[in-house]
């Protein structure tokens, strides 16, 4: 298999079966916090380099991603559907180290550190299998996305205390689903789009970007009793629940994704319900649900709607 960059290193991990696994490519500034570091020179980081670096905003998603492996494999130790992660980063490898022994501080179980200097990392991920992948950089979720990757772009933010369950929410049009219904109420208003879904109830709605990722979360999630799994699923839209909810619900079940929870919330804010879910991280691909998630502490995943 091609390897994900021209220096690849591995801590010594066991290596996940990844043709089974979900692997999970996160660059360097998603996990942790880099905004010091990045004003130092690379003789200054290596300096640093036995110094952890700070949390960032995906750190916890990645961490609790750790924690359901764990709780998987008690389960089962053969167990070969687990989280595989990657982390990417442009620095050189000379100053990667510090990213590295950040890990080992942390405990994080990954698999794979690739430093790919400045070119294009997206171009390994199809090679490496990645199901998802996580970055600071617009530029770099989009081309992941134009390459077919599910991806979303984190944003440097306060992160509160969080569930011990791997809580994940995903928006609905744009996201799990095709943006077809919101591109004809954004063109036609609101009456054509309840119209549009009334006539094509029975019809699944196209498939989203980050369809494919929350399949393999339902998957995974169906190797636990509903009542003690450490792993939850959440469907949070804008959509009506009179009127727009029912061509979601059958799309549901005709994919066989089954949720925790869904929330129809008819265009209100998103924020009061995730203060109290506190999920690891929602994917939304509007600003002004990021900006309400961020500010109640839910970490909170851009996938933008135009590249």
């Amino acid at each position: 298999m091609e390897q994900c960059g021209h220096t690849v290193l591995n801590t010594g991990v066991k290596q996940k079966d990844t043709n089974r696994a979900i692997v999970i490519a996160v660059s360097c500034r998603a996990i942790f916090d880099l905004e010091e570091e990045h004003r130092l020179s690379e003789t200054h980081q290596i300096a640093k380099e036995n110094e952890p670096l700070k949390e960032g905003t995906a750190f916890n998603f990645i961490k609790a991603a750790q924690m359901v492996n764990e709780k998987l494999l008690e389960k089962n130790p053969k167990e070969k559907l687990l989280f595989d992660v990657i982390l990417v980063s442009n620095n050189s490898p000379q100053s990667g180290s510090q990213i590295i022994n950040s890990a080992k501080h942390y405990g994080l179980d990954i698999t794979r550190f690739c430093f790919v200097s400045e070119e294009d990392s997206t171009k390994y991920l199809h090679s490496n299998n990645v199901k998802l992948f996580l970055s600071a950089d617009k530029t770099d979720v989009c081309n992941a996305l134009k390459r077919g990757i599910p991806a979303a772009m984190v944003f440097k933010q306060e992160v509160v205390a969080l569930s011990d369950q791997l809580r994940v929410v995903f928006d609905g049009d744009a996201i799990l689903f095709s943006a077809e219904t919101e591109r004809i109420f954004r063109e036609k208003g609101l009456c054509e789009a309840v119209n549009y879904e009334k006539l094509r109830e029975s019809v699944p709605i196209g498939e989203g970007p980050l369809k494919e990722f929350a399949m393999l979360l339902g998957e995974m999630r169906k190797k636990f009793s509903l009542d003690n799994s450490p792993l939850c699923i959440y469907l949070m839209t804008s959509r009506s629940n009179r009127d727009m909810s029912a061509r979601a619900i059958k799309t549901l079940r005709a994919w066989g994704l089954e949720v925790n929870e869904a929330f129809f919330l008819d265009g209100a804010p998103k924020d009061p319900i995730l203060s109290q879910i506190q999920p690891h991280i929602i994917f939304d691909d509007g600003m002004h649900h990021i900006w309400g998630a961020q500010g109640v502490g839910t970490p909170a995943a851009l996938v933008p709607s135009s590249c």
